[in-house]
C-alpha cells in the first residue's frame, strides 16, 4: 500500500511540474497510482494557473 502512496505522490509532482514518467507510468502494480497522480497534479496545476489569471484580470494583487 505503501508503494501506491509513493507512486501517486510522484505522480502528483511530475503533473505539478508538467512532466511524466513513462516507465513508472507503465509499471504492473503501480502504474494505475502514478497515472492518477499526475492527472491530479495537473488539474491542480491548471486551477492555480486560472486563479491566478482571473485575480490578474480583476486586478487583485494576491
Amino acid at each position: 500500500m505503501e508503494e501506491a502512496f509513493e507512486a501517486y505522490t510522484a505522480g502528483h509532482a511530475d503533473g505539478s511540474a508538467g512532466l511524466r514518467d513513462r516507465q513508472r507510468a507503465v509499471h504492473p502494480d503501480t502504474g494505475d497510482d502514478y497515472r492518477i497522480g499526475v492527472v491530479d497534479g495537473s488539474v491542480a496545476a491548471f486551477q492555480a494557473e486560472l486563479v491566478a489569471e482571473v485575480r490578474r484580470l480583476l486586478g487583485e494583487n494576491r
